[in-house]
């Protein structure tokens, strides 16, 4: 077993990919100007938000969330033994490492100014979470009213005789500016809230740790159940169009794999407006769902490719056709953690105790429905805004040749747009031809073929030195960082086949397995198998009703994976850190989410 990881100076870079750097902000790489502080740390590939090669533009969002998520540790709220969360990008793969406050008088000097600041929001949670909705949903629209048109052969007559004083030059530029501005703030709201609602279920966390010695973390995961979540809301909406499909006398059109033929045949149904007024009513902004994490701008948006779910509806359709019950188990989830709620609350020795774990659990139950709520805000219907905007102002650039494809966009750092939109708006405004129509084209093959040969190298699981003990709540319960998955990833895959991760949705499940690396190869999981993947997304969960269980490689307890199973009833074991290594399509498994454990059966 190694001792420790590699050290990010000693990774060499793939041929081929000579001047990555140069791809990302120059503070995102390792670099010699801070060696002595990077080969000290403890990095880990983030996985769950950001497991493939990022894009230049792409990377963007990376460094607006790892630097807001700091803020709110760092300068907001003031944890008293956290700090932030340092971010950079090796060989095009996003590392994290959460820094700690070492001194233990600073920790003491931040507790109060923290109780004051945290209690407030924990005070006033309902009434500051209602504004934070009408913030959200107002940036959303703020977002989706900027537009960008391509600059005009000669300005519109009305700029001349109203006294404008200014061009589209300079509005196409402060539009872009703008939306930049708008992604940073929508970051911002991101954490206002998402920092204090870890913080209150793992305050609960450890007075269970505390006051129940033995208590497993499944079971305390399991008090906080039962939560009726506007992240489930895509797939409610799903279910209830697979219903109306079948009342309303459509449901045969949904056997067409082209849309646009599904559209047609609803359209010549006797009752098919009636579809459609359900779809039309529904698809905005709730399918503005990213198929995968939606940090990246190949992920493929709902309501942009519909394809997507026509298919859960038609594989609805068939479910309740075959009389199956399509709700989610949420009274017997709640039941259950009613039951386990009421015997360890009886297992306390005085009134102090219980009074202090009613308040805790009931503050964690306020707060908690955030830790999944922001998620469908933020990364998938604002992403989705802003994903469509950038390719709006590609599709500008395309026509004055500077790329062939709008999402060439992507390929540019976000201030080299900037300076894109410059020289287009320069030369524009002179009346000559711009440099970007000789210059893009051959700098976005150079980059087009850097990161092709960065997506075939496989990033190491974690750099540098590993800490005796892990004890970062956040990167225990998000991440699924832990001593444990350190000493695995040291050591390597288990040689019999069996693994090992978090107990993260209770039940056992025997299936072959189905191993899947995204959201394009959802299509080829048939019913009955286990869904094995690195991770799973929240827009996966139309196929929860097919599957028998969830193994993942990386996540948590309080990862995504692990919460939207424990919704939907379904087994699953997270953090296995070899699943997809190891498992093969077609292996017959035995999940246990009680357990942690996944056993191969042949």
């Amino acid at each position: 077993m190694a001792e420790r990881f590699p050290s990010p100076f000693d990774i060499e870079t793939p041929a081929g990919a000579e001047g990555w750097q140069d791809l990302y902000t120059y503070s995102l790489p390792f670099s010699e100007d801070r060696r002595a502080y990077e080969d000290a740390g403890f990095w880990f590939q983030d996985g769950i938000h950001w497991p493939e090669v990022l894009t230049p533009w792409d990377a963007t969002f990376y460094e607006y969330a790892l630097a807001s998520l700091s803020q709110y540790n760092t300068r907001h709220y003031l944890i008293p033994p956290a700090l932030g969360v340092d971010f950079r990008v090796l060989n095009g793969y996003a590392y994290l490492a959460p820094v700690g406050v070492a001194d233990p008088e600073e920790i003491g000097a931040r507790v109060p100014h923290f109780m004051e600041r945290a209690g407030y929001y924990f005070m006033n949670w309902n009434d500051l979470y209602d504004k934070w909705l009408v913030k959200i949903k107002a940036l959303a629209a703020e977002m989706d009213a900027i537009s960008f048109e391509p600059l005009p052969q000669k300005e519109e007559m009305d700029v001349v005789t109203d006294g404008w004083g200014y061009g589209s030059g300079l509005t196409i530029q402060e539009n872009y500016r703008s939306l930049l501005n708008l992604g940073l703030r929508l970051w911002q709201y991101h954490f206002e809230f998402l920092n204090l609602g870890y913080a209150a279920y793992l305050d609960f966390f450890g007075f269970c740790k505390e006051a129940f010695p033995n208590i497993p973390d499944l079971a305390i995961a399991k008090m906080v159940a039962g939560v009726d979540v506007d992240l489930f809301k895509p797939d409610e909406y799903l279910k209830e169009l697979a219903h109306a499909a079948i009342e309303l006398g459509v449901a045969d059109a949904f056997d067409h794999d082209d849309p646009a033929a599904v559209v047609s045949a609803i359209s010549a149904a006797p009752r098919g407006a009636e579809w459609h007024a359900k779809w039309d009513a529904v698809k905005d902004p709730w399918f503005n769902f990213s198929s995968g994490s939606g940090f990246y701008h190949t992920d493929q948006i709902w309501i942009e490719h519909v394809e997507i779910p026509f298919g859960f509806i038609r594989n609805y359709i068939a479910k309740i056709r075959d009389g199956v019950d399509l709700a989610r188990p949420t009274e017997a989830i709640k039941a259950e953690r009613d039951r386990i709620i009421g015997e360890y609350r009886e297992l306390l020795g005085s009134d102090e105790d219980r009074q202090a774990f009613d308040q805790k659990l009931g503050l964690a139950g306020v707060v908690f429905p955030y830790v999944e709520n922001h998620n469908f805000y933020v990364e998938h219907w604002s992403h989705s805004i802003l994903w469509r905007k950038m390719r709006e102002l590609g599709s500008v650039f395309v026509k004055e040749g500077f790329f062939s494809d709008p999402d060439d966009v992507f390929y540019l750092k976000r201030d080299e747009v900037n300076e894109a939109l410059w020289d287009m708006y320069g030369a524009w405004a002179v009346g000559v031809k711009p440099r970007g129509p000789v210059y893009w084209p051959r700098e976005l093959e150079r980059r087009k073929g850097i990161l092709n040969t960065l997506r075939r190298w496989s990033p190491p699981p974690a750099l540098g030195q590993p800490p005796e003990v892990v004890t970062e709540p956040f990167t225990i319960m998000l991440w699924g960082i832990t001593s444990d998955s350190i000493e695995m990833w040291l050591g390597g895959a288990d040689e019999t086949g069996g693994l090992k991760g978090f107990a993260a949705s209770p039940g056992v499940a025997e299936g072959p397995a189905r191993v899947i690396f995204s959201a394009d190869q959802i299509g080829e999981v048939q019913e009955g198998e286990i869904l094995v993947a690195p991770l799973t997304a929240p827009s996966w969960a139309p196929i929860f009703s097919k599957i028998g269980a969830t193994v993942t490689d990386i996540g948590g307890m309080m990862s995504h994976a692990a919460i939207v199973c424990r919704e939907y009833g379904l087994p699953a074991v997270t953090g296995t850190a070899f699943g997809t290594k190891t498992i093969t399509t077609g292996t017959m498994l035995r999940v246990n989410g009680s357990e942690g454990t996944v056993e191969v059966l042949g």
